[in-house]
């Protein structure tokens, strides 16, 4: 496993330092029932991440905490905001309030692009990272990986009890962090069930936008072979059956795939509707929470 994920992790360039325990407060809010940091992350020594770690208000020992992934949808004026406001593709009910009201804490960042990063077009990042020798996706990724580094400077959280969720790009982010870093204990991606192959098989590459791309990954990796590495650890996959952006044939070709490894620590649900979380995946990952984290 460490020289499979050694070969993934070459394959998505140079990965920037941080410094996870020089960390900037903003300020602090009251959202009744649980608490908002508002903080700046040293993630990459390139520019500073703004981040929301949220947390029960009566919260008193070490709480497991749950990194929120946010989504792509087209709205880069959203980002981080998403876990605290939602979008229309989401449950009425926040993440942040869900989240919480179980006993868990949240963090959530922004990711290159997005609200507080926005300013420069997701191609041109993605082109100046290029010429650079960098992976947008990989610089992703590390963004990722640093935030659970600072989750183990804060004396408040169970680092034991680590999980992550998302839907879309979010999701994609939840099962790549689960495969890469075994510090996530439970992974649970929404509307992002997603096989390369069959993606260029039906034409449906510009589906999805620029950022998840990495160069020479088909050469060495299938998709499946990446989710792999996330078992034997806990994962809920969550897709509806008329998502355009997951084609269906790609999602049951992973789930046979990772079937095959005998290993029944992996659950594939396809429910009803399309790219969005339905109020029966709410139901179904609240659940698979309680269980495994």
């Amino acid at each position: 496993m460490k020289m499979i994920r050694e070969k993934l992790f070459s394959l998505l360039g140079d990965r920037p330092a941080s410094k996870p325990e020089d960390v900037v407060k903003v300020c602090e809010m009251d959202k009744e029932t649980f608490i908002v940091e508002t903080v700046l992350l040293n993630l990459n020594e390139i520019e500073r991440v703004p981040a929301y770690f949220i947390k029960p208000k009566k919260s008193k020992e070490k709480i497991p905490v749950v990194l929120y992934n946010h989504s792509h949808g087209g709205n880069y004026t959203l980002g981080k905001e998403e876990v605290l406001n939602g979008t229309h593709y989401l449950q009425p009910q926040s993440f942040a309030k869900t989240l919480t009201d179980l006993g868990y804490g949240v963090l959530a960042i922004d990711a290159w692009g997005f609200n507080e990063r926005s300013g420069k077009k997701e191609s041109e990042l993605f082109k100046e990272m290029l010429v650079k020798g960098q992976v947008m996706w990989g610089m992703m990724i590390y963004d990722s990986i640093h935030a659970l580094d600072y989750l183990n400077t804060r004396t408040d959280v169970d680092v034991k009890r680590l999980a992550t969720i998302g839907m879309s790009m979010g999701g994609l982010m939840a099962w790549w962090l689960g495969a890469l870093d075994e510090r996530i204990k439970v992974t649970i991606d929404i509307a992002a069930q997603v096989d390369l192959e069959t993606l260029i098989e039906q034409g449906l590459l510009d589906k999805h936008g620029f950022y998840s791309y990495v160069p020479n990954l088909l050469k060495h990796f299938s998709t499946s072979d990446i989710q792999q590495l996330i078992l034997p650890r806990k994962r809920l996959s969550l897709v509806g059956k008329n998502d355009p952006l997951c084609p269906l044939q790609g999602v049951e070709k992973i789930s046979k795939a990772l079937q095959q490894t005998g290993q029944n620590d992996f659950k594939q649900v396809v429910t009803s509707g399309g790219h969005q979380e339905t109020a029966y995946m709410r139901a179904m990952w609240i659940a698979y929470l309680k269980d495994h984290l």
